[in-house]
């Protein structure tokens, strides 16, 4: 049984979706703050992060922020925000979703369940693929640089390995939102391309120009691997 952390200061708020997601076969711990929620996190190591962003003593963004420097848990964020601008940044920082008030609990258990299908998608990969200076371990979902260990965001880590699956494969940003997201941002194209920003920040050893990810303007996106064009294997 899966535990999911849910955190939000309204208790009633906790109560129903509590209930919703029991009974899919959960195991829920609830927090009312974003002190505690970082305890739990800590403490449960749970499936996923049910996470408000509005609580009583830490806000939601910072709770987030301090759990991706020591986890890659899924985190799906809830929000009475529904600027784009609000759902970048929350994205930027590491949420895997993002859930606008008022919503459905179908909804969230549904986006709850496509989480962790999309977290469980990446295990039929050998164990290790070497790309370039790359080594992606696909047990453990580790990936590092020159032997150097990167931290990636689960959404990072599943774009990467998205790419890496495909590699030559010209992606639209359509597409690659719907096969590493899971769900349609309907003109929010611009939630890829910071996943895309991010993930070069860390496996390019110059973003600006870089060997890897490539741009195709006008279009998305598409992985190639430096050895591969110089005929090696």
């Amino acid at each position: 049984m899966s535990t999911i952390l849910l955190v939000d200061d309204e208790p009633q708020i906790l109560e129903i979706l509590s209930s919703y997601l029991q009974k899919d076969g959960f195991h829920v711990v609830t927090a009312s703050s974003g002190s505690e929620a970082l305890e739990l996190a800590n403490s449960l190591d749970p499936a996923c992060i049910i996470l408000d962003l509005m609580l009583p003593d830490l806000n939601g963004e910072e709770v987030c922020s301090q759990i991706r420097k020591r986890s890659r848990v899924p985190i799906l964020m809830l929000t009475a925000k529904s600027k784009e601008s609000d759902r970048v940044h929350g994205l930027e920082i590491g949420a895997d979703d993002y859930l606008v008030k008022p919503f459905s609990p179908r909804e969230l258990v549904a986006r709850v369940r496509a989480i962790l299908r999309r977290a469980g998608d990446y295990q039929s990969l050998t164990d290790q693929v070497q790309i370039g200076d790359l080594l992606i371990f696909m047990s453990d979902k580790r990936v590092k640089k020159k032997d150097v260990l990167l931290e990636l965001t689960p959404n990072e880590y599943r774009l990467l390995t998205t790419f890496v699956r495909y590699p030559g494969r010209t992606w639209s940003r359509e597409d690659l939102v719907a096969e590493v997201l899971g769900y349609d941002f309907d003109g929010y194209d611009r939630t890829i391309d910071t996943h895309v920003k991010n993930l070069r920040q860390k496996i390019e050893d110059d973003p600006k120009c870089p060997v890897y990810i490539k741009t195709v303007y006008g279009f998305g996106y598409r992985f190639e691997n430096p050895e591969a064009e110089r005929g090696l294997r």
